[in-house]
């Protein structure tokens, strides 16, 4: 240790800074390619006086901190900055309250978002959040990047459960956000503007979420189209015709036959997408309006059910096998995702890149993966080139850069084209009255 991981350790329990360089390059990256900085060392939080105290040591000698969680993120949100101290808040795990009665619960940033589904299901609700990585993806890093899912098109995303937050400043003060009722409007919405915040403004120590009644009976239908746009129609149709869809999933022919190659799910040759649809009660309406699909199946069984579903969460891992992903995340209004999905398809055969897509299509969340071929520093330029003209194509068409992911690094050099020079004003006045030091994750987001 130097003097200043010295002192770090000095303020901290036994055992919670990691200074071992090979340790702490484990520490300094999440899921995307981006290179790291180096790191001074790792503080492995198990409490709120830990990051406090950790946030106070980082002021006075004004050392830039960057918050992990399990490190899932796709947008280069927790990568390390040179001279950085990584702050893992993954031992942060305990679920401090559940009330089966006020339907809420306060967890601390560590708790897997699938494992706060399972707890409140025991009560008969649900964390209706869940994106793809629910399984090992944390509610802080959630919270973070305000992150979605495949049930977002019913129950919004992680700003719409969240009441009220616990959150370290800069300067190590605890500021208490919201309130644990279902509604108030007193002062300003911290609570809103701290989610989707990207660790730039605070660290969450701890979360009150609000949490629903699991639906007794769910119909999932999975329907396979000889055209993609044929399949993006069916989702405005199904959305039309107000069935009210807790899932609305679409995959691409390429994503498919990546999850053939390694599951063997018996994909026909003609198929070029599948639409896989979720709603309580009968599923019937739903599978009627995917007319111009080649074949439509309905589960009769929760098995079933949850063996489709299973095929879309294996989208990405799949896709990971073809190379490395610049995994990105548009966002269009629903009447535009078929006129989206076809650019996406015009765009990969223009460059020649190969471009694997799934969306949260009820909500217009398109996941278009551009993979390359690993060992490479980073993306070769064709696919840069093609990644912004479908950036551009989604803000022509009245949608945004990111849904879910988050800005992180990776989506920095277009931000301008989003929020123009006022709004980049606006966020640089915030950061200036959370972090006027400028240690919080700084270079990300904003």
């Amino acid at each position: 240790m130097n003097e200043l991981t010295s002192a770090l350790a000095a303020a901290l329990p036994d055992g919670r800074v990691l200074t071992d360089p090979d340790v702490v390059d484990s520490y300094a990256r999440d899921r995307t390619f981006v290179p790291p900085g180096r790191p001074l060392g790792v503080v492995l939080a198990q409490s709120r006086d830990d990051v406090v105290a950790t946030m106070r040591w980082a002021s006075e000698h004004r050392v830039p901190v960057v918050p992990r969680g399990a490190g899932t993120g796709l947008a280069g949100g927790a990568t390390a900055v040179d001279g950085c101290v990584v702050l893992s808040l993954a031992r942060m795990t305990a679920i401090r309250e559940l009330s089966p009665q006020d339907e809420i619960a306060v967890v601390e940033p560590g708790v897997i978002n699938a494992d706060l589904d399972r707890a409140a299901r025991e009560h008969g609700l649900m964390y209706a959040p869940d994106p793809s990585s629910y399984e090992i993806s944390t509610i802080g890093g959630n919270l973070a990047t305000n992150a979605g899912g495949l049930r977002c098109v019913k129950y919004g995303v992680t700003r719409d459960s969240t009441l009220g937050l616990e959150v370290v400043l800069a300067d190590g003060r605890v500021l208490t956000t919201g309130r644990r009722t279902m509604k108030g409007v007193t002062g300003y919405d911290l609570t809103g503007l701290f989610v989707g915040s990207e660790g730039t403004l605070g660290v969450i120590t701890a979360a009150t979420l609000r949490l629903r009644r699991a639906p007794r009976e769910m119909a999932t239908v999975a329907a396979e189209f000889t055209s993609l746009r044929d399949a993006a129609a069916a989702v405005s149709a199904i959305v039309a015709a107000g069935c009210q869809p807790s899932m609305l999933e679409l995959m691409d022919r390429t994503t498919l036959q990546a999850i053939d190659d390694w599951k063997n799910i018996g994909l026909e040759p003609s198929t070029r997408a599948m639409l896989i649809a979720q709603a309580e009660g009968s599923a019937d309406e739903m599978a009627a309006l995917c007319g111009a699909a080649s074949f439509v199946a309905v589960s009769s069984t929760p098995e079933e059910a949850t063996e489709l579903i299973g095929i879309r969460r294996l989208a990405y891992h799949a896709k990971e096998r073809l190379g490395q992903c610049l995994v990105e995340d548009v966002c269009v209004p629903r009447s535009a995702l078929p006129e989206m999905i076809t650019t996406i398809e015009e765009v990969a055969a223009r460059h020649g890149v190969l471009i694997a897509t799934v969306a949260h299509a009820g909500d217009g969340n398109v996941h278009p993966v551009f993979v390359f071929d690993r060992g490479l520093a980073e993306p070769p330029e064709e696919v840069w080139t093609a990644a912004d003209e479908v950036f551009r194509a989604a803000l022509d068409l009245g949608g945004t850069l990111t849904g879910e992911h988050g800005v992180g690094l990776l989506k920095k050099r277009w931000l301008g084209l989003e929020t123009g020079p006022v709004a980049a004003d606006l966020h640089q006045g915030i950061k200036q009255v959370f972090d006027p030091l400028n240690i919080l994750n700084p270079g990300k987001a904003i």
